[in-house]
Parts: structure tokens; sequence; C-alpha cells
């Protein structure tokens, strides 16, 4: 057996495969391309599911891949087992190879065979495989093929041998193989102890699934053939590098030990305190490699799907930190050793470093506020709970501070165990599984039921295509030639299915073999326009067609959807295809003045600005880009003015279509979760040798830069962590609003009395006037309020010599309520004070107990939550000082007036 460093094994794969014909495709995202169906990529297909499906063609038919790869959610979760277990990962690598209808199972299992006992020298005998149970041509191919013997190839289950990508998409029989490492490592003291005992015991290691592609399951539970069977191969890269590094984990691999030795040198362990700690160090060493390859491929911490997952992760490291030791943001440091030592293969994290580093150090910063605010928190929860006599927090109260500020229910019950205190466990997991029902009801990751409608337009093509009415390679789109065309109708679609003939005021979808309509894609709306029949003998049109939404339904193949205005449509009639020209140019305005605002962002902002997202429509522009901070005035300044100079320049803007890895090599930026084939279209503005923005885009864009006219900035925003907006308008649409903001302007001027000129100081002045008179008419009511409370003050009872007040008062907010009580303190050193008032149209309430009768068992707290049963409302808050709301008006003179009965039931003798 060769012993291999991870970039040693990782090459040696790749080039295995290389040198049997395989083009080596570059890993996909962590955030799979236009797949609803998935949180995360979780294995290497995942980026040829199309292909597989038959939606897709490559120029490749076998392929080889390093995948990125993620599990911590849905069928395949290892998130729990990450840290007690020595080999489960969130984040890992998958090495695959794949065939698109070319080879099949006797190649595949030849090439597997080949490249672990011929490249990787591994000892045939301790190689079992197994295969599904009613697979005997992979049986057959193990036995007469490679010669393992009979009694060493197990026939096994669909649960371990059929394989599926999820609940739906493509699946099939698998054939894996298994290492033995020998009875020593047995675990499971069977005698008989083989892999098909499936048992998990630790001397059996499952290497390389194969995957034997030859079904879709839909999600109704129906299996149909592939259109071209194929193969679809993942061998778990960490433990193969275990295996060759004879590791005793993963964890002491080269993948892992430069991290564990980073984070035992930042806390100043021993070796052996880091072995009593290694749970913690394995959690942050693999959660460190996770948070830092999603942030580099564009995910965000956040509090839904995918940026929920990775707010999960970074806060268990960070929390598991805390508990080795670490009191300052530490997670930063991790990342960069993940950054230089996996950079090589995967080039984005270098790319990406500043990025990355600043949200990971965001996100922990933002965890420890957390922190210190939860411990606030379930201190006064204990102090209200203790005045009550009760020794358990509330699951629900737990499940709050766990949801709402992100305390660990671990860190909760650590700290109510210092102070006497329990915690209702089950409660809180029911609360949670409440939670996440409610997530899951909302949840888009899932199936959609439009891999079945895709596979219907599959058909249509085919069908159109052997007919000879669509050419072979798909719709000719005319999109960045012409506005207008004149071709033939070569099919109609009704719900999906083909027709002969669209009547008037029908909605259809008409198919075209070329087409100048661009159909929406990469943030770009669709082409609206017109599609009409005519007579070539008289040039008369003989029936028109509103296109409201052309759709790439298929790649290449263009459905325009909308309404018949007028006459009938036929199959095979000749048509007039048109675009709205004015509209199609106010949309190139603003795609190109997108790409001018993202390099003078990067140039003014710097280079960890990355696009995030973008709308293209008509109207107005939206770019969504990555930053930590809100932009000054000065730099929205700086960065309109100099997308407008470049503008004023008229730079010329050109379009290319040249090979991805070429393009890239130029520097032209791929964006974050797009999807790029072999060749791709570079858009660039500038002159060839200097230009200065290069982006791979299939959008239409103006010919020179002067045609966007005037770009103006409407808002900027946030929109998440790290996350920026940027709206804006250009030509006719910034005009149109240079234009009303000029009159408006000229209108406040004469409002004012003043020139446009001195608009803003004539406005300050009015402002600082108002603020001041605001400033004395506040002072004024707290002046009226102090006053009627005085007499009120004088109207307290004693009950058992304690002052008890109750009253209805007049207060605008809760502030006032709770001054108040004060007041009423100042003048009773020893007393219980329940104030109720109207605010915002709802009853609401304020509890005041001083701290002499809150050690004779009193609880504001208590107090208000009792009364506030009365107006339909309830509260909380510490058993010194407590407000509650309610939904009965009617009722909140009774409810004040409780208090001094509520007193006399609670107040010792």
């Amino acid at each position: 057996m060769k012993r291999l460093t991870s970039k040693e094994l990782r090459d040696a794969f790749l080039r295995f495969f290389a040198e049997r014909g395989h083009a080596i495709v570059p890993s996909s995202s962590l955030v799979p391309v236009n797949d609803p169906t998935l949180l995360f990529t979780n294995a290497g297909m995942v980026q040829f599911k199309d292909v597989f499906l038959g939606l897709e063609k490559r120029e490749y038919t076998r392929a080889a891949t390093a995948q990125k790869c993620m599990r911590v959610s849905g069928k395949h979760n290892d998130l729990e087992t990450v840290g007690p277990s020595p080999r489960h990962h969130t984040f890992f690598e998958m090495l695959g190879n794949f065939s698109f209808g070319d080879y099949f199972k006797r190649e595949a299992i030849q090439y597997a065979w080949d490249f672990l006992t011929g490249v990787l020298e591994l000892d045939p005998d301790r190689l079992w495989p197994t295969v599904y149970e009613e697979d005997d041509e992979a049986f057959d191919l193990w036995h007469t093929m490679i010669g393992v013997p009979k009694e060493k190839i197990a026939r096994m289950g669909k649960k371990t041998n059929f394989w599926m990508m999820g609940d739906t998409g493509p699946c099939g029989p698998n054939s894996e193989i298994h290492y033995d490492r020998g009875k020593e490592f047995c675990t499971c003291g069977d005698p008989n102890c083989r892999p098909e005992l499936d048992n998990g015991c630790d001397r059996w290691w499952e290497l390389w699934n194969l995957v034997f592609m030859q079904f879709n399951m839909d999600e109704n539970g129906q299996m149909t053939r592939l259109p071209r069977p194929g193969v679809d191969t993942g061998m778990g890269f960490e433990r193969l590098v275990s295996l060759l590094q004879d590791a005793p984990s993963n964890y002491d691999t080269d993948l892992f030990t430069p991290i564990m030795r980073r984070i035992q040198e930042l806390l100043g362990h021993s070796d052996e305190e880091m072995r009593k700690r290694i749970v913690g160090y394995r959690i942050i060493a693999d959660h460190g490699r996770a948070t830092t390859f999603l942030v580099g491929d564009g995910v965000r911490p956040g509090n839904e799907g995918r940026g929920y997952v990775l707010r999960l992760i970074l806060r268990r490291a960070a929390r598991h930190g805390k508990m080795l030791g670490f009191t300052e943001p530490f997670l930063g440091e991790v990342a960069k050793v993940v950054i230089d030592q996996m950079s090589d293969p995967y080039t984005e994290l270098s790319l990406r470093r500043e990025f990355i580093l600043k949200v990971i150090n965001q996100e922990e910063e933002r965890f420890q506020q957390t922190l210190s605010t939860g411990l606030g928190l379930l201190e006064e929860m204990m102090d209200s709970l203790k005045a009550e006599g009760k020794r358990e927090i509330p699951g629900e109260q737990a499940f709050r501070l766990y949801d709402t500020y992100g305390f660990p229910l671990d860190l909760t019950r650590e700290v109510a165990a210092e102070q006497g205190f329990t915690v209702d466990v089950q409660g809180f997991q029911r609360a949670l599984a409440e939670q996440r029902e409610r997530a899951r009801a909302a949840q888009h990751f899932g199936p959609t039921g439009e891999e079945d409608r895709l596979a219907r337009y599959r058909q249509i093509l085919d069908k159109l295509q052997v007919e000879g009415k669509l050419p072979a390679l798909g719709v000719v789109q005319l999109c960045y030639e012409t506005y207008e065309a004149d071709t033939r109708l070569a099919a109609i679609v009704r719900d999906d299915a083909l027709v002969e003939t669209a009547r008037e005021g029908e909605e259809v979808g008409l198919i075209l073999p070329e087409t100048p309509f661009y159909a929406e894609k990469g943030g770009q709306v669709g082409d609206t326009g017109i599609i009409a029949g005519y007579e070539r003998a008289t040039d008369a049109l003989t029936w028109e067609f509103e296109v409201v939404e052309p759709r790439e339904v298929l790649p290449g193949f263009i459905v325009h959807f909308g309404k018949m205005t007028s006459g009938t449509a036929r199959v095979g009639d000749e048509v007039w295809a048109a675009v709205d020209y004015e509209r199609r140019q106010d949309i190139a305005r603003n795609h190109t003045a997108t790409h001018i605002l993202h390099s003078e962002l990067r140039y003014i902002l710097g280079e960890h600005v990355q696009q995030a997202g973008s709308l293209v429509t008509p109207d107005y522009l939206r770019f969504d880009f990555t930053h930590s901070a809100m932009l000054t005035q000065d730099e929205l300044d700086a960065v309109e003015q100099s997308v407008n100079d470049a503008i004023l320049a008229n730079y010329p803007v050109t379009a290319e279509v040249e090979p991805y890895k070429e393009a890239v090599s130029k520097g032209a930026i791929a964006l974050f979760g797009e999807k790029y084939g072999d060749r791709v279209r570079v858009v660039r503005i500038g002159s060839d040798e200097e230009a200065f923005s290069q982006e791979l885009c299939g959008g239409t864009h103006v010919a020179y830069t002067g045609e966007i006219g005037l770009f103006l900035i409407q808002s900027e925003s946030s929109i998440g962590a790290g996350l920026r907006r940027i709206v804006a308008v250009t030509g006719r649409a910034a005009q149109r609003m240079a234009s009303q903001r000029m009159r408006t302007l000229n209108a406040a001027a004469a409002f004012l009395g003043c020139t446009p000129e001195e608009v803003d100081r004539k406005v300050l002045s009015l402002m600082e006037r108002v603020q001041s008179l605001e400033k004395s008419l506040e002072a004024w009511k707290r002046a009226q309020a102090r006053q009627q409370f005085e007499s009120l003050i004088q109207q307290a009872e004693k009950v058992r010599g304690v002052p008890v007040l109750g009253a209805v008062v007049s207060a605008s907010d809760m502030d006032t309520l709770r001054e108040m009580t004060d007041w009423f303190r100042e003048a009773h050193p020893t007393g219980v004070v329940l104030l109720g008032a109207v605010i915002n149209e709802k009853p609401s309430l304020v509890a005041a107990v001083t701290e002499d009768l809150v050690k004779r068992g009193l609880s504001a707290a208590a107090l208000v939550r009792d009364a506030a049963r009365l107006i339909e409302g309830g509260g909380g808050g510490k058993p010194t000082l407590a407000q509650a709301g309610g939904r009965d008006v009617s009722r909140l003179s009774e409810a004040v007036q409780s208090v001094t009965a509520w007193v006399r039931e609670h107040l010792p003798a």
C-alpha cells in the first residue's frame, strides 16, 4: 500500500481517469444551481443530475471530479456524530468518475479495481465487494472478470445497495468496495464478521460506491428508465487518506493536523490536554473547514435555509471553543489555516480570503454578544422563578433563549445547575420539534414536480428535432444580433402538450426554430413583443400573438408563452417575430450599467466585493454585493460619479465566446452560484487591451457605454449579514427621476421662501425649531404627569402596614409609566404599586415592589401576570419591576384595583 499525502492522492485519482479519456471537471459549488430538491451539494453527481436525466448535454461523455460536499440535514445528516466519531464530517470531499451513456458496469468495476490495487497498491485480498441482491450482472463481473471468489461477494438489499440521491431523482443498484482492516479491528464480536452484516463494525471500511444509474424516481415513488444509463461513483476522500496514512482517525491525517495544531497553539494546551478534550478539537476543526468553504461559496449566516445551517455550525464551533477555554473570537484563525491548506485545489478560497475572514469574524463576534445577552436574560429568568419558589426552568423559556438569542441548551443547563436549577429538557425538545415542523412546512427545498414537466418538454424537443422542425442543437438565438426575424411556427404548446392550432383569447406557448427574443436568465428579465402570422403573397398579417414570457424550459429550447390577441395560428405558418425595441434598450442600458457598477464598487470599496445577486429590468437595476458596512454618502457619491464617468467615456462593449478556463485566466469574473459550460460568453467593457470590466454573461448589452445616458442611485441598504443592495436607474428612467426631483426641489424652495440651493439649510433650521418645541412640550407633559401623580400617591392605602397603590393614569408610553413607579418609591421606600394606562389603544400595566418586600416573598413579575389575566394579556419581568399588556381596555380599572387583595393574600403576616 502506497503512503500518499492528501494532495498526491487527489492528483493521482484525477490523473488516472484523465489518462482513460475522462474530462476533469472542476468541483461545483456547495450551493446547488437550479436544484430546489437539495439544500447543499451532497454528492459528486449533483452537478451532473440534469445530464443523467437527459435534460442537459455536455461536450464529453465521461468525467472525473474531486467534489466539495456538505451533509448536515435531510437524508444524509452527519452533524450530531461529528466530534465523537473519528470518521464523520459535515464538509468532505468526494472523488468520483462518471459515465453519461458511455461505459457501464464492466468498465466501472475494472477502473475501480485497477486504481485501488494498481495505483494505490492495496492488497486485493483485503477488498470485499458487495452488490444489489438482484444484480446478477455485477456479481458475475466481480467473479469472472476481476477474479474475486464468490464467497467474498455479498448480495445485499435495497437499504444498502440501491442508491438514491434523495427522495426523488436519479437512482440505481450499486456495488460497494469494502476494505478489511483485519480481525484485530473487529468491534461487533460476531465470529462470522463480514461486510453484509452491516452492523457498523470497525473492521470494514467502505471505500468506494459504484452506482449504476438506470432509473429516475419521481415524487410518487415511480421509477422510469433513464434515457442513457450511466455510472456515478463516489469515494470518500478523507477515509481513503486515513487508510493510506495509517492514521487512527481522519483527524490524524494531513487534512486536519495543521488545523488541530493551530487550535492547540492558540489555547496553549499540551498534547495530553488536547487528548483529554479531543471531541471539542474535532468539532472546531471540522466545522471550521465547513464554515470556510460555505462562506467561500457565497453562503452568509442567516435564520433560514443554508444561512441557518452555516450559523448553526459556526456557533456550535464557537460554543465548543468557549468550553475549551477561548475567551476571544478564534475561528478566523482556523479559517486562515484552511485557506492556506486548501487553496491549491479550490482557488476560490484564496480569491475570497478577505471576505471569508470578515464574515466569520463578524458572526463569531455577534455570537459572543449573544452569549452575554443570553446570560443576562437567564439570570432574570431564574430570579423571577426563585421569587415564585420554583427551581425548574420551563422548556418553552429555555427554547426561547435558544431560538431567539442563539443561547445553547447545554449552556443553559450548565448555568442553571450552578444556581441550583434544572431545565425541562423534554419541554425544550417539544418546542424544538414544533419549530422544526413549522420550518419544514415553509421549507422550499424539496420536490416540486418540475422534473416531470421538464421530462415532458424533453420529449417534445426530441420529437420536433426528429421531425426536422427544430435544429439539432436547439433553437437558434438571434437576440444578440437583431430585434426581429422572419421564420416559421414549428409548434404550439397548450398545458405542456403539443396542439395544432391556437385561437383568439387562448393562452399558449409558441415554438420557433429561431428567435430574436431573450429568455429570462442570469438576473435579466425576458423580452416582450409580438409574433404574427402573415401571407407572403399579400404581406398581410393573419393573426397576432402577444409574447409575455419567453422561457428557456431546457438548455437551448425556448418556448414563447403569451396570449393570442387575434386570428388563428396554425403549425407551419410563416411568422414575423418582433421584440419590443424600446423595452429591450432599457434593459440593455441597465445590464451594462450593472457591470460598470460592479467594477466601480470593487475599485472604490475593495476587491472583496463580490456580486451576490442582481435583477435587470426595463425600469431599474438591483445589484446585491458582499460588503460588511453601510456605504457612506461620500462612497455612494464616488460610485455614482465613477459609473457616470465610464458612461461619458463612451467605451465599447464587446462580447465573445471563449473556453471557460481561458476566459477566467484572462481575468473574467465568474459569479457565485452560476453554472457555466465549457465555453462561455465574455462581456468586456473598454478597449481589448485595457478592458476595465470582464464578466461571464449571457445577457443583452448596449454597444457603447454612452448609450446608457445617465446613472442614478435610488437606494443603498442591508439585506443580511455582510450583504448590501444598490437600486439604481439609467437612461429614460434616470432622466424622469432627475426631472421629478428638480420639480420637487423647486416646489419645496417656493414653499420655504428660499432658493433651491438654500433648501437644506432652511429645513435644518426648521427641524431644530421643531425639536426645541418638542422638548418643551415633553417637559410640560412630564410636569403635568408628576403633579397629577403627587395627588394619587397620597391615596395609597395600607395593607398590614405596607403602602399599596393601584391606579389608572394618563401616560403616552411605557417609559412614563415606569418613571411614575419611581416617583412612588421615592415617596414610599417600602410599598407596592400597580399602574395602568391606555397606550396606543391597548391596556398596559407596570408593577413595582420595593427590595425589602421582595425579601418577604412578593414579586412584581407575579403581581403583573395575575393582574394581566383580567385584561386578557400577559407579561413578566424582574421581582422589583415588571410590565404587561393586554386586549380588554374595559377591565383596566379592575385590574389595577386588584393589587390590594393580591398583596393581602401574598404578604406574609
